[in-house]
């Protein structure tokens, strides 16, 4: 281990072999910290909180901290983030309440740029990006590879979909459905992320029936109750539009169309 000798780490915590912990940064009790983690200068982490292997905590980054929320009394909540995490200045990542599962997660390999904050009880999956100064607000759920453009806002009890992209300033009062892109005041979807699909692999074919979809099931107000049945075909050959009907199908907040 490599410990500033200005560090102040609680005797409760437990850090792995291989932690980097900088000059100033504060580690409260009731942290685990996994081996190859590097956490920088002046940040602060509280626990109850779980940080797996390989992160990389930037400098005055506050983790851990109790939830914002007037119904939390100090329930003993925790904070759960998984491995290869790039965790930016001024970020800030709130622990779970009672009211919403007891937890904050965050998955594996993520972006999460300066000033971004992030909730209680919210559930981040793996490989997602958030650009500076997004927000999620409590109880979001974010899916694998989503993408947060700059200052984007998440309502409370919304979720975002698996490859959806959102362009700067979005603020979402509604799921923002998977492998589409939404942008504007009021934010809208405008189809397909069509660039980030492509570099994640999706084939053209594959792009242009999300295309498809987004004109029968997403942009129509009525468009998923009048088609589903007709992509419930398609979807046993297809399982990005198994998961598109299952998501809207799913929400309880309506969809950004």
């Amino acid at each position: 281990m490599a410990i500033d000798p200005t560090a102040i780490v609680d005797s409760g915590a437990e850090i792995e072999a291989g932690v980097t912990l900088g000059p100033y940064c504060v580690i409260g009790a009731k942290v685990k910290i996994g081996g190859g983690t590097v956490v920088g200068a002046h940040a602060v982490i509280q626990g109850p909180t779980t940080i797996g292997r390989h992160n990389r905590i930037a400098p005055h980054a506050a983790i851990g901290l109790p939830p914002q929320d007037l119904k939390y009394r100090g329930e003993e909540t925790e904070l759960i983030i998984g491995d290869h995490n790039d965790i930016r200045e001024f970020v800030t990542f709130s622990r779970g309440t009672e009211d919403g599962g007891m937890k904050t997660v965050i998955g594996n390999r993520n972006l999460i740029m300066a000033y971004v904050h992030i909730a209680h009880d919210c559930i981040v999956g793996n490989h997602t990006i958030f650009a500076n100064a997004a927000s999620l607000a409590g109880h979001v759920t974010v899916e694998d590879h989503a993408n947060l453009g700059g200052f984007s806002l998440v309502h409370q009890f919304c979720r975002v979909g698996r490859y959806a992209f959102s362009g700067m300033r979005s603020n979402f009062q509604k799921d923002l459905p998977p492998y589409m892109f939404a942008a504007g005041e009021p934010v809208r979807t405008y189809g397909p992320n069509k660039i980030g699909l492509e570099r994640a692999g999706f084939p053209p074919e594959k792009i242009e029936i999300l295309r498809q979809a987004w004109r029968d099931l997403v942009r129509p107000p009525t468009g998923y109750r009048e088609n589903r049945e007709k992509y419930a075909e398609l979807a046993k050959e297809h399982v990005e539009i198994a998961h598109l009907l299952e998501f809207i199908g799913n929400s309880s907040r309506g969809i950004t169309n």
